[in-house]
């Protein structure tokens, strides 16, 4: 079954001497707060579900806690493994996730993302926050901001990349 999904996609400039774009993605899950939080915290379910259409997630090591670093790896078709840490700094249960998203290798080690073939515009680090609302039908709105992209056309390439890891968790959700 395919849950309902409500989009919104904004794009923000910053108030830096250098221009930067955020991306925000809304969607309704057919499940409940607790089921859509559980899908960020728990490991197992981070591999069922994290990366685009056709990527596997071989780790995701998760220390969920507040100062904790996560290492979730997703391996395409073809490539290398792509990793990424996430280091939380506020996590408050059933409401809301803040983290950093850095650029790793398999051992957690800082990579440049161009250096894998990422745009150039995509910066070292990508603050996120996902909150979660409860609806009046039982299901949850989950809203995921990253913020800090260089360019319009790379925020894109992120929310294609989004929508289909976002697709991914409502078949999770939905099983």
């Amino acid at each position: 079954m395919r849950t309902a999904a409500a989009v919104a996609f904004c794009l923000t400039g910053a108030t830096t001497a250098q221009e930067t774009h955020d991306l925000e993605i809304t969607r309704e899950f057919e499940a409940p707060v607790e089921a859509v939080w559980n899908a960020w915290s728990d490991g197992d379910a981070v591999r069922a579900w994290w990366g685009p259409r056709g990527f596997t997630v071989p780790v995701a090591q998760m220390d969920f806690r507040i100062g904790g670093t996560s290492l979730v790896c997703m391996r395409p078709p073809q490539g290398p493994d792509l990793c990424n840490s996430w280091t939380y700094s506020q996590i408050v249960p059933h409401e809301r996730i803040a983290f950093d998203l850095d650029f790793v290798d398999v051992e957690g080690e800082p990579v440049d993302p161009a250096a894998i073939g990422l745009p150039p515009d995509i910066p070292d680090v990508v603050p996120h926050l996902v909150t979660f609302e409860a609806t009046d039908t039982g299901g949850t709105r989950m809203s995921v901001l990253e913020k800090g992209y260089g360019s319009a056309k790379t925020v894109e390439m992120s929310r294609m990349g989004l929508e289909q890891v976002l697709d991914k968790m409502a078949a999770y959700l939905a099983e």
